[in-house]
């Protein structure tokens, strides 16, 4: 998978879709600390994935875009950890998405390919927390949290 340093480009757009099945969160849930989330490509439809296989620059753990909507297996599932004391995920708010079958962090870093995604940085996972493994949401709709009583 490949990213790009420069401003917004709709290619690289990912929506967090829904959660893993079988759990009770719905779409539009705040989305707690600690939570298994999916994210969707926005453009192609395909999951967000990872597996045990090595990255084509840095030989970490590979991440890719894989199936689609009724196409989604484990290896689309990352883990929400909140950076500082959040107790939930908020607009502005620095993350980490650690890959839950392989324990990764979801990375990038400064090494770019030179002929498929010509110029653009890789994309991996990488099993220790770095500067370079926190993330942060560009844009999005955030709706005002309602208490439950």
């Amino acid at each position: 998978m490949s990213a790009s340093s420069s401003d917004y480009i709709w290619d690289y757009a990912w929506q967090i879709v829904r959660p893993p099945p079988d759990t009770s969160a719905k779409q539009g849930d705040t989305i707690p600390d600690g939570a298994i989330i999916r994210l969707q490509h926005m453009r192609t439809r395909k999951w967000l994935h990872s597996h045990l296989h090595a990255s084509p620059i840095s030989g970490n753990l590979e991440v890719s875009c894989f199936g689609g909507e009724s196409e989604s297996d484990t290896g689309d599932y990352w883990k929400l950890l909140i950076e500082g004391s959040g107790k939930s995920w908020k607009q502005d708010q620095r993350i980490r998405l650690q890959h839950i079958d392989t324990g990764g962090y979801l990375h990038s870093h400064d090494k770019k390919y030179a002929r498929i995604a010509g110029g653009q940085q890789e994309v991996c996972g990488v099993r220790e927390k770095r500067a370079d493994n926190v993330w942060l949401a560009a844009e999005g709709v955030y709706l005002p949290i309602t208490e439950s009583k």
